[in-house]
């Protein structure tokens, strides 16, 4: 079995991703690994190829910046790294998502158990999105529980946009891949950076969107949402991460929009049923 990862990144450096922290987090059990840096206006370039490890290939872009619809851009980005694998499978990573040194075995055992059954397409992690600081993360149907991150080469999948995936059934049709889930955590650090950080990244990606920039303000959240953290962060992460103390406190006169009123209800609606009704990029594999 050989195992690829891939992964894209612009700007990692002024943007504030510990995006070396997230390659080397599972760098152990991959046999090589696919960078694919666009044109940046900072030194990102220049830190990655700091990583003196033969398992590591970079490939260099530039952005389709007349491109701005629905993120598409980050779709093309992806594949543009996912179809250089040579690998079994192809572990896709983002920027700011690290997994747990504890858990690396496991993930790569998974693979070995699933690689000639056919039923299983994609392996899918559980995700933690901390939010505010490190001990805080997020809880609710609005922000994706569950997602596939790591796929076989030997089907035809690609990416409308850089969050999921599609397999091309016929020529004309797409679905979601066959997803097993093998109960390991994602950790999602990308709100745990600074506001300025998160604004200036709001600045640089929305127009892939064909939007104007968002307001980002970490006080502005559903308290109801915001959950303890009381495990163990991955070793490699844990002198990147803020040194607060404590749940994040938010605005406790914020006014929740629509969405997070609809969200409350599905929350009520999940505990009444016993259901999770979070969005799922995958079709589940018993």
């Amino acid at each position: 079995m050989k195992v690829s990862a891939f992964t894209f990144i612009k700007n990692g450096q002024i943007l504030g991703y510990p995006f070396l922290e997230s390659i080397k987090s599972i760098l152990p059990i991959v046999d090589e690994f696919i960078i694919n840096v666009g044109k940046s206006e900072d030194d990102t370039l220049q830190i990655i190829k700091t990583l003196k490890d033969k398992k590591i290939r970079i490939i260099e872009s530039k952005w389709n910046d007349s491109m701005k619809n629905r993120g598409y851009v980050y779709g093309q980005q992806k594949m543009i790294s996912q179809f250089n694998c040579t690998g079994d499978w192809a572990f896709y990573i983002e920027g700011d998502e690290i997994y747990h040194e504890k858990d690396l075995e496991k993930i790569k055992k998974s693979m070995k158990i699933y690689l000639n059954d056919p039923n299983v397409e994609a392996i899918a992690f559980d995700f933690i999105h901390f939010y505010g600081n490190a001990n805080s993360y997020l809880n609710s149907p609005g922000w994706y529980r569950s997602e596939a991150r790591i796929i076989k080469t030997s089907i035809r999948s690609y990416a409308p946009d850089g969050l999921f995936w599609l397999v091309l059934s016929s020529n004309k049709k797409g679905r979601y891949p066959k997803a097993k889930k093998i109960g390991i955590n994602c950790f999602h650090y990308g709100w745990v950076r600074s506001e300025e950080q998160m604004n200036l990244k709001s600045t640089h990606v929305q127009k892939y969107w064909n939007d104007d920039p968002k307001i980002i303000e970490y006080s502005q959240m559903d308290k109801s949402i915001i959950k303890e953290f009381n495990g163990t962060h991955p070793d490699i992460i844990r002198d990147w991460l803020p040194k607060e103390k404590g749940l994040f406190e938010v605005d406790s006169k914020y006014n929740l929009s629509f969405k997070q009123k609809k969200h409350r209800i599905m929350i009520r609606l999940e505990k009444l049923f016993g259901i999770d009704l979070s969005k799922k990029h995958y079709k589940t594999v018993r």
